[in-house]
């Protein structure tokens, strides 16, 4: 009798036990045990439980966690400004929100960025963890959502289809500033080097094959002039990303919302985030719509692709070193293989050029995403969101390397330069307005069979002498260098 009285003790103690380290909460589905320490409430452990994909949550991504606090203090300015949040329960959102957004309480955010639902646990979460750092800074314990709850105020006059596409536009928008600053330096660096490689004379190619003279400061000029129109088309692709549909609630009918509270949201959400940010003309379209989705994916595509057509072209400037075109040295980083002796590999472009490949994938799995959605709303969103911020997060960390362990560290083999273009028949088109068309065929066809180059021909023949063939091979005459 004693044992089984000692045994219902120690029950009771373990159970109080428990107790003491967790709290309960319900949702339509029933109870749940949530830890005390936990800002996230039932809602977030059941996506806990349904949606342990990649290992990836919200808080892999900073901006994306700022981006929905900002998205919840414009809509409590909101629904403030209505006269429907209380102003003691504004105050409160508002100091969780500031909390967040200032880099705290970032490790709550657990939901799998990969999700069913269209989002609703990710805004849950949101709704859940901002609640519960908004209950502690007014003095109470979590859970006590009496005083502050996570679906009647944190989510007043909002559904997750208006809140979550909005906060992945101010996500991208925040990164993309940090994005196009790392574009601009490496394209900086590409106009240094044009600058450093202005003097230096090469053959242009096109389709490989030798076409007409240029310098290597014009082509490294071009690879920067190229970088810098991307920068561009990522700029312009931040319109779409402004336009916003907060306040459609469910499909864009704004049931739940109260007049005029669409308007206030646009307006307090670009004070917060610095960005123009518009409502959209018509909250229908826009909550099913993903067309900043698309043009933004577009154009970091776009960067993709300039940005691996130039790695490319490095990679075969940089061929050889014995038996390749070998016009510039790449920086050695490491060894380039286990059994070839003194191999060294253009890792850095080859890095570039995986990076590129990626964010090419990750564009059509946001046009697949983007055509996939159902009548009034696209649930595909999430996957949306995982592509375009992982091509940011990949550009952000690789255009540093990039730029520092690559283009600042490239060097010209003038000797290399000099040798080709004494070699080249392509050189023979700059000569035709002085030798005329009939005669620099002849050249050309001569120095084919000879296997000669054409200025060793002209000199043979003393066609031109050296002081005119110094004046043509002049960078600036030659190649409209200013």
């Amino acid at each position: 009798m004693c044992k089984k009285i000692h045994y219902v003790i120690l029950f009771g103690l373990y159970i109080s036990f428990l107790s003491a380290q967790t709290r309960t909460e319900k949702d339509l589905l029933g109870e749940k045990q949530i830890p005390n320490n936990a800002y996230y409430g039932v809602q977030t452990a059941r996506a806990l439980e349904n949606f342990q994909i990649s290992g990836m949550t919200t808080q892999f991504y900073p901006d994306y966690v700022k981006a929905f606090a900002m998205v919840k203090l414009a809509a409590a300015r909101a629904n403030a400004a209505d006269g429907r949040l209380k102003k003691d329960r504004l105050a409160a959102i508002e100091k969780a929100c500031q909390a967040v957004i200032d880099g705290k309480y970032h490790d709550q955010f657990l939901v799998d960025l990969y999700q069913g639902g269209a989002g609703t646990s990710a805004n849950m979460n949101v709704n859940e963890v901002l609640a519960n750092i908004g209950l502690e800074m007014s003095g109470h314990k979590k859970g006590e959502y009496q005083y502050l709850e996570p679906h009647d105020d944190l989510n007043m006059g909002q559904s997750t289809n208006d809140v979550y596409p909005t906060a992945i536009k101010v996500a991208l928008l925040l990164h993309n500033d940090k994005l196009i600053k790392e574009a601009d330096l490496l394209a900086k660096a590409f106009h240094k080097k044009g600058d450093e490689f202005k003097d230096i004379l090469k053959m242009g190619r096109t389709e490989g094959q030798d076409a007409v003279p240029m310098t290597m400061g014009q082509e490294f000029h071009a690879f920067g002039n190229q970088l810098d129109a991307e920068i561009a088309a990522l700029r312009k692709a931040e319109v779409f990303l402004c336009e916003q549909n907060m306040g459609a609630t469910a499909i864009g009918t704004g049931i739940t919302a109260s007049p005029g509270y669409a308007e206030k949201v646009a307006t307090h959400l670009a004070k917060i985030t610095g960005k123009p940010i518009v409502m959209s003309k018509d909250l229908i379209a826009a909550t099913s719509s993903q067309q900043g989705f698309v043009i933004y994916s577009s154009a970091l595509k776009s960067m993709a692709v300039a940005m691996s057509k130039i790695s490319s072209d490095l990679i075969f400037l940089a061929s050889g070193p014995r038996a390749g075109i070998f016009e510039i040295n790449l920086p050695a980083l490491q060894p380039g293989s286990s059994i070839m002796p003194g191999k060294v590999n253009p890792v850095m472009p080859e890095l570039m050029n995986e990076v590129c490949f990626k964010v090419i994938g990750n564009d059509l799995t946001v046009t697949l995403a983007a055509h996939s959605g159902l009548l009034q709303l696209n649930a595909f969103e999430p996957v949306e969101a995982i592509a375009m911020m992982e091509s940011q997060g990949l550009f952000f960390k690789t255009f540093p390397l990039f730029r520092k362990n690559c283009i600042e560290g490239i060097t010209a083999n003038k000797s290399v330069q000099d040798h080709y273009m004494e070699r080249s028949v392509g050189i023979v088109t700059a000569l035709n307005p002085v030798l005329g068309y009939e005669k620099t065929t002849e050249l050309a066809k001569e120095a084919l069979e000879t296997n000669k180059g054409i200025l060793e021909l002209i000199r043979e023949k003393k066609l031109l002498t050296e002081d005119q063939i110094k004046k043509l091979l002049a960078p600036a005459s030659l190649t409209g260098q200013k």
